[in-house]
């Protein structure tokens, strides 16, 4: 990775990185300092540089442009076309994480890049059997760099279809970030979102529980005993999500973080 060690003192004084964070600032970014960091240290060359601020300044997620997303403290890849893993959902991991036991069959359902996978699989001193699973195929580029440090499997296709038989009754945690945004509210979402992350992990049907519905229903099967499914939700969703788990057969809990403004229901076999 490049250290920006080639960036240039302009006749004035001024180091290129001024008009960096001017540029950024003007393109509305909050954090234009430490977004003109993160392309400094991305880019080989000035070319290069200009080429990376002329996407971000056109609306390109930060993480699309520079190439990786951090989370949970990890770097994760993500690239054009790809859902960028949220820092909400660091709280689905830390409660996954809680429940897990070394060893376990985890199972990333709507894995996208495959970032709660990776995390939790990280974070399990001794290691788990790892899974993953999406319908994006573009997405699953990224998930299987991501998931290959802790000898995770990734599998195409859509929800439960995806999987092998042989998980069937095996799987000890199932994590779900499905997409739970109302179709008529993805126009209320940011541009970085709405116009640059793939429709399908976005777009959770007519209430933004079509996807939620679904994985209740099927999870049984594929739960072991005393295994636990974890979606994340939000706050005004919350009790509809508990319901479809509970009508699935799961014994449910919904937990909060006030920090993260994350809601997590958890169902158990």
């Amino acid at each position: 990775m490049a250290d920006g060690r080639w960036l240039k003192t302009d006749d004035r004084g001024l180091n290129s990185v001024t008009s960096l964070v001017e540029s950024l600032r003007a393109a509305g970014c909050v954090f234009a300092e430490e977004e003109a960091e993160l392309l400094t240290r991305a880019a080989t060359d000035a070319d290069h540089l200009a080429e990376l601020l002329a996407r971000r300044v056109g609306g390109e997620p930060l993480e699309h442009v520079v190439g990786w997303a951090e989370f949970c403290g990890l770097r994760m890849e993500v690239g054009a076309g790809a859902f960028v893993p949220r820092r909400r959902t660091e709280f689905l991991v830390r409660e996954a994480v809680a429940l897990a036991r070394p060893g376990a069959v985890v199972l990333d359902l709507c894995c996208g890049v495959g970032a709660l996978g990776a995390a939790v699989a990280a974070q399990l001193p001794g290691g788990v059997e790892l899974h993953a699973a999406d319908i994006d195929p573009a997405a699953l580029v990224y998930a299987r760099r991501n998931v290959a440090p802790y000898g995770g499997r990734v599998w195409e296709g859509d929800l439960y279809a995806a999987l092998p038989s042989s998980l069937r009754g095996r799987v000890d945690v199932l994590v779900v970030n499905a997409p739970y945004v109302p179709t008529e509210e993805i126009v209320l979402m940011p541009s970085e979102a709405r116009d640059h992350e793939p429709l399908v992990s976005l777009d959770g049907g007519a209430d933004g529980l079509d996807i939620h519905r679904r994985v209740a229903a099927g999870a049984l099967p594929w739960l072991a005993p005393g295994g636990h499914l974890l979606i994340e939700t939000s706050a005004r969703q919350c009790p509809s999500t508990a319901s479809a788990l509970t009508s699935a057969g799961l014994a449910v809990r919904a937990v909060t973080s006030e920090e993260l403004y994350a809601t997590v229901v958890i169902g158990t076999a």
